[in-house]
């Protein structure tokens, strides 16, 4: 980025860690997340913020349109939405969007009381179909995109289990 500053190779910060790296007070970022839909991280089960690499990368991109580049709030949000569009979600990028029911369909036990209730599940990741020509598998058997497949899903697996233990930590 253009700040200058280094992402530390963690899976997870806490929001003073984020703050810390970019300059900016708590009471900003939760700030610039009611005004940046794109900018979502999740809380743990003590309601504690914890941002991935990709949200602190986005927090670093946001803090340069508005204070190295002087854009409005506006005018940030926009760049921001085009950008998105230009080069389309990253594939680890989609599992915060999930499909959500509309409370006037959802009927039965489970269906949620107000539409604050409805959880986002990650949505699994796929694997686009080989092109016309297959992969040549290599000397181990796998194919170049096989094992992209499985880099992804061991990346999302770490997430997962270092999620976990930062749960299980936290409830001692």
């Amino acid at each position: 980025m253009e700040t200058g500053t280094e992402i530390p190779e963690k899976l997870f910060f806490r929001i003073g860690e984020v703050c810390d790296l970019i300059k900016v007070q708590p009471h900003v970022l939760r700030y610039w997340e009611t005004e940046f839909p794109m900018l979502a991280p999740q809380k743990n089960r003590a309601g504690q913020r914890v941002y991935r690499r990709k949200d602190v990368e986005m927090v670093m991109r946001i803090r340069n349109l508005l204070y190295e580049e002087k854009f409005t709030i506006a005018g940030a949000k926009r760049k921001l939405q085009d950008e998105m569009h230009r080069t389309g979600p990253r594939p680890r990028a989609e599992a915060r969007e999930a499909p959500q029911i509309e409370p006037e369909h959802a009927s039965g036990p489970f269906s949620p009381a107000r539409p604050s209730e409805v959880v986002a599940l990650p949505v699994p990741h796929t694997v686009p179909a080989p092109e016309a020509e297959p992969e040549q598998p290599a000397e181990n058997g796998l194919s170049p995109q096989a094992k992209r497949a499985l880099r992804t899903i061991r990346r999302d697996l770490e997430d997962l289990l270092t999620m976990l233990k930062s749960d299980a930590s936290i409830r001692r």
